[in-house]
């Protein structure tokens, strides 16, 4: 059986600004809250992506919205990776630390969808990585051009060319 892991991306406190909150972002917590437990339960590695932004970015490095969200704490046997660009491999450790612990399956998660979501899936299946995107566990906000819902609903269909993409009810984790 193929070992899996959890990839939750920058879910952090600036994401969930009182002014500027990400699109869904109390459901968007529950379900990873669930999935979380659910990883747990079945000893599934659990991998955190921080977003290190620069000196007045809402994820400013140090700054209190840098911080995971305290929904979905880190508990000491789960790894951070610290990333400055929309992918989660480039120049980080995630691959060093996938590989360590033989996993081969990432079940992504987080925020930004068209950014850093997207980049991350794309190039884990660049990498060789089978990809599942939780359809109902990833969020951004709206553009000009488009509803927050429009752009998640746009990027679990093209995602599809990488990834398996299914609802947070049908993710099932190694026993």
């Amino acid at each position: 059986m193929t070992k899996k892991a959890l990839l939750i991306i920058d879910v952090q406190n600036g994401m969930f600004q009182e002014d500027n909150v990400v699109y869904m972002g109390d459901k968007l917590l529950q379900i990873l809250k669930d999935l979380l437990s659910q990883a747990r339960l079945t000893n599934t590695p659990i991998f955190y992506v921080q977003h290190n932004g620069s000196v007045g970015h809402p994820l400013e490095y140090g700054a209190m919205g840098w911080n995971i969200h305290s929904a979905i704490t880190p508990q000491e046997e789960d790894i951070i990776i610290h990333k400055t660009t929309p992918d989660s491999f480039f120049n980080t450790s995630l691959d060093e630390e996938l590989k360590k612990q033989g996993i081969e399956h990432l079940i992504i998660t987080g925020i930004q969808t068209e950014a850093c979501v997207d980049t991350t899936c794309r190039r884990a299946f660049s990498m060789g990585y089978k990809v599942t995107l939780v359809s109902d566990t990833h969020s951004t906000w709206a553009s000009e051009e488009l509803t927050a819902q429009q752009i998640i609903n746009h990027h679990n269909s093209v995602l599809g060319w990488f990834a398996d993409v299914y609802p947070s009810n049908d993710i099932k984790f190694n026993l």
